[in-house]
């Protein structure tokens, strides 16, 4: 599923190829991955000039000269391409926009998870999406603010859009055992400390996985994700990325957190002990 750090390297790639380009023609493949209809889409996008390209969150925005958006949301297996013949359109390719100087701009999507709609603004989308703050943008002091509070668990928590944009399942296992927090954890236990670490262990995941245009193998070896998805390219000929990078005698874990597949280390991140756990009957006879 496309994440944060893939749709900026896709907004980075548009960004290169389609900015102040006019748009001379909407082709329209497969309509199901459109929210908005094909004639106002065409309405809106023929003969305008795409002025700037922005990301929030998972989505990735194309500013019109007209004073809109065009929103694309990738869903579970979205792609952007581009080519200039039909016979070298991407296989699956939906949603294709002709530019002026040739090039063509291809909507891929085997699934068809992925939606194209416009927007008034980014702003507007993110009102009508009830989208928190960018997960590059917010601040330590907004994490806490809108967590802190909260007597649920820590890794739901971090992926509901609501609270920040742009956090996926392996990026919240990342960020947690780069913070050293287990994902069991309540969001009101956690300290200032806590916080502030939350946040910059979301800042090197993100920019660590944006600058390696989010290949995981590129990843540095003390990063969790080699152990998700048991790639030894970090380590290549040895098992080592089943082993957390600071203990490694000690196997990475997985387990489900909030019905979402979770891997963390239970040295590094070890399980919180409540208040309300009833004591061992041995401890009290």
């Amino acid at each position: 599923m496309p994440e944060l750090p893939e749709v900026e390297t896709y907004r980075r790639f548009l960004d290169d190829l389609i900015l102040h380009q006019s748009i001379t023609a909407v082709e329209v493949r497969d309509a199901h991955v459109l929210t908005t209809d094909e004639d106002t889409l065409r309405r809106y996008l023929v003969g305008r000039q795409v002025t700037a390209t922005r990301r929030l969150g998972k989505n990735c925005f194309l500013e019109l000269d007209n004073d809109t958006v065009l929103a694309l949301h990738f869903g579970m297996t979205g792609d952007v391409g581009a080519y200039r013949d039909d016979p070298d359109a991407p296989r699956f390719t939906r949603v294709a926009l002709h530019l002026a100087d040739g090039m063509r701009i291809a909507f891929v999507d085997p699934r068809k998870f992925g939606r194209i709609r416009l927007a008034g603004s980014v702003a507007e989308y993110q009102k009508l999406k009830k989208l928190g703050p960018d997960a590059l943008d917010i601040t330590w002091e907004q994490l806490q603010a809108a967590l802190g509070k909260k007597k649920t668990l820590l890794k739901p928590a971090l992926l509901d859009q609501r609270i920040t944009a742009g956090l996926g399942n392996w990026i919240v296992d990342e960020v947690l055992f780069q913070a050293k927090i287990n994902p069991e954890r309540l969001c009101n236990t956690l300290t200032e400390k806590e916080f502030k670490a939350l946040h910059a262990a979301i800042q090197l995941v993100l920019k660590t996985a944006i600058q390696h245009e989010a290949t995981y193998r590129h990843f540095p070896a003390s990063f969790l994700i080699h152990a998700r998805e048991w790639d030894d390219s970090a380590t290549p000929g040895t098992d080592k990325h089943r082993f957390c990078p600071r203990h490694p005698r000690t196997e990475i874990e997985k387990k489900y957190v909030g019905g979402r597949a979770t891997y963390y280390c239970p040295k590094c991140q070890p399980v919180p002990v409540t208040v309300h756990e009833k004591p061992d009957a041995s401890e009290t006879s």
